[in-house]
């Protein structure tokens, strides 16, 4: 074989390398196919470095019929993250620059409601913001969160993964079942949002 074939042929493994979907959770085929219905997909998976402390949450991934920097928009605009994580009533921004944002939510519960604050770590590049609770703040409920949202790009879309673990005052058995729904209102809610703005 001649220097030429073999360089075309490097190069078409490359590509054909580049253009398969990474599957990083290790997803089922029948997981695969709900994603590709636009079924949101939830796993039992805690992000990688959780602390032991926080003992619920989960990892929730769908499709996005959007580009990744519209879906990106959306999760970087923290003022309107109220109305895209459940019971959310207000986000104010504290602190921001390049590299991180201190936000303060208020979550409203009936008449009842908490503040808490997070620290956002957007990393543009990698398509990942991650967030953990600043600890040196009042959080109301909350003892631990942190998580990430990962966007990686798929044809003319986005699979968006939404990966928190949590530990609230609350005894587990009363928080787990809302925890999970609310990944996927958040997830969902994200999505809509992305598309509607395409």
């Amino acid at each position: 074989m001649s220097i030429r074939p073999r360089a075309l042929l490097l190069a078409v493994l490359i590509v054909a390398a580049t253009a398969a979907p990474a599957n990083p959770l290790a997803l089922s085929s029948d997981q695969l196919e709900r994603l590709a219905r636009r079924e949101i997909v939830v796993l039992d998976a805690l992000p990688a470095g959780a602390p032991a402390a926080a003992r619920s949450g989960g990892t929730a991934l769908a499709l996005v019929k959007a580009a990744p920097d519209t879906v990106w928009g959306v999760l970087v605009d923290y003022p309107r993250h109220s109305g895209l994580y459940p019971n959310v009533v207000e986000a104010t921004v504290l602190e921001v620059d390049a590299a991180h944002a201190l936000v303060r939510y208020v979550v409203g519960v009936g008449p009842f409601s908490f503040g808490f604050h997070v620290n956002n770590y957007p990393d543009a590049a990698r398509g990942r913001l991650a967030w953990r609770l600043d600890r040196g703040r009042k959080n109301g409920l909350f003892r631990e969160s942190v998580g990430y949202w990962q966007l990686e790009p798929r044809g003319e879309g986005v699979l968006l993964t939404y990966a928190m673990a949590a530990r609230t005052v609350l005894p587990r058995f009363l928080t787990a079942g809302a925890e999970r729904d609310g990944m996927v209102e958040a997830i969902r809610a994200v999505r809509d949002r992305a598309e509607q703005r395409r």
